[in-house]
């Protein structure tokens, strides 16, 4: 074997979301960020496009991406339908990581690669963040807010127009002990067909 399998078998099974409002004050650093990323790229991609982008917001540049939050919220979101406790959450949970990733998809000019595949590509890179902060022993949180798919967030982010953002990865440690987790057994979602 290449790889210990024990160990790789228990790195996917240990890696959870863990939502910023159970983030601790202690910071991830950058260099830590940076190398949640050179994992990322290494994603299967078709055609080796590599159509992945990430913005990293830090410091004030999370406060930057609360305010944008909490706009897109009031902006997008029917004014009957708006929920005081979840525009605050917009808010603070930025505030509460000590990174947030924007998780974007850069399309390539050619389109010789379907945009599902590069779709999926990026969703691979960021299986590889959330192992990687497992193995180090971070948060993570893959947000997917209702108006990422606006032109807004495509403005705000310096996007194209045939790129898309795919979310917010936000990076911290954890407050409390390491979640457990559960899955229904493969017998439950595999088709065995052999003939």
């Amino acid at each position: 074997m290449r790889h210990n399998l024990s160990e790789v078998t228990e790195l996917i099974k240990d890696r959870r979301t863990i939502y910023p409002e159970f983030f601790s004050a202690r910071k991830v650093h950058k260099e830590q960020v940076e190398l949640v990323l050179n994992n990322a790229i290494w994603a299967p991609t078709h055609g080796m496009t590599q159509p992945w982008r990430f913005k990293v917001f830090m410091e004030e540049g999370k406060d930057k991406l609360g305010n944008f939050f909490e706009e897109m919220y009031l902006k997008h979101v029917a004014p009957e339908k708006q929920n005081p406790l979840k525009l605050a959450r917009m808010q603070d949970r930025p505030k509460a990581a000590s990174a947030v990733i924007a998780i974007c998809m850069k399309r390539q000019e050619e389109e010789r690669i379907s945009e599902l595949d590069e779709i999926m590509a990026v969703a691979a890179a960021v299986q590889n963040m959330y192992l990687t902060c497992t193995a180090y022993g971070l948060a993570g949180f893959w947000s997917t807010p209702g108006f990422m798919k606006t032109d807004d967030v495509k403005e705000f982010l310096g996007l194209g127009e045939k790129d898309k953002c795919l979310g917010f990865f936000y990076l911290g440690y954890p407050e409390n002990e390491w979640p457990k987790g559960r899955r229904k057994p493969i017998e439950y979602v595999t088709e065995w067909i052999q003939e």
